[in-house]
């Protein structure tokens, strides 16, 4: 019978507990590396691997990379998968292997390389994402692809909420990956298409901010779901005011107002945009926190006598 091949995970967080949970289950894992995150998130990692007799070590900054080789020759493991580890493998530690460094990318490649995909894919309003298997080279996002396992993306999903949906996938996809590691003589892959590729960075305040004047109502919407709940909305001025919108709808009614006006309030803000079309304000954040339209417009009487 052929020995069950030993997989270390390096990981940064919730996002791959349920693949750890699935591979452990397979008795595929052989140690546990997590990159910078919460303190309580590293010792419940800590709690398991040493229940489980798996290794585990915490690498909390770029510097402490340098003790990852050392780690890994003492491991010895078969395959190294990384699912959301927040930092670059230089190659002393690549170098443990040839082919043995597999990334589980959540956005597909190489249309949408960089730290965020998921916000990248719902605010340029994609119908679907993909989970990436890809082995690592020293760059980012940039090996040989061995597959993009497609997802739908849903009307009304959020950052949150495919975020969930992409943690439920990936388990699957990277216990397929283990099996196919597992039984197959090799893995085919081939490189990535430089012409279709593209990095997104980080979003800033100026890819998270809503310009009134020049997006449509949909384009709005979109950024919205894509802000919720990691920026905790999309950055917006409302009567002068800097708020954070976090759920809004398509209002498909049409307007004679300037981009940004309010046209009405109702149960909802309802905003004029640029397309001839209104996007109607569920919640928002303001400086006196976190409320419903209504309890916003209670805020400001002022507001509802001029509508008025």
């Amino acid at each position: 019978m052929e020995t069950q091949k030993k997989i270390m995970i390096l990981c940064g967080g919730k996002f791959a507990f349920k693949s750890l949970q699935l591979l452990a289950y397979e008795k595929f894992v052989c140690a546990i590396g997590i990159g910078k995150s919460s303190n309580a998130i590293i010792d419940a990692l800590e709690r398991e691997s040493e229940d489980n007799n798996f290794g585990f070590k915490s690498f909390p900054d770029k510097k402490s990379i340098t003790e990852m080789r050392t780690w890994i020759n003492n491991i010895q493991p078969d395959y190294i998968f990384c699912i959301s580890f927040p930092f670059l493998l230089p190659e002393s530690v690549l170098s443990y292997g040839s082919n043995k460094f597999i990334n589980f990318h959540p956005g597909p490649l190489p249309q949408y390389r960089g730290v965020m995909p998921l916000f990248d894919v719902l605010k340029n309003q994609e119908t679907e994402t993909a989970i990436c298997a890809h082995f690592m080279n020293e760059k980012f996002d940039e090996g040989n692809i061995i597959f993009n396992d497609p997802i739908p993306i849903q009307k009304g999903d959020t950052y949150g909420k495919l975020t969930v949906k992409l943690s439920d996938r990936m388990a699957q996809v990277t216990l397929n990956m283990a099996n196919m590691l597992q039984f197959a003589n090799n893995i085919p892959n081939h490189k990535q298409d430089e012409t279709e590729s593209c990095y997104y960075e980080k979003p800033e305040l100026s890819d998270t901010y809503i310009n009134w004047k020049r997006m449509t109502a949909s384009q709005i919407i979109s950024l919205i779901n894509a802000c919720n709940p990691w920026n905790n909305g999309a950055d917006a001025t409302l009567q002068g005011e800097q708020v954070k919108i976090i759920v809004a709808s398509l209002l498909n009614e049409p307007h004679k107002n300037q981009p940004g006006t309010i046209v009405s309030l109702t149960d909802t803000i309802n905003i004029a945009c640029e397309d001839n079309k209104q996007i109607a304000i569920e919640i928002l954040s303001t400086d006196q926190g976190i409320m419903t339209a209504s309890q916003f417009i209670m805020l400001q009487p002022l507001i509802a006598n001029i509508l008025n």
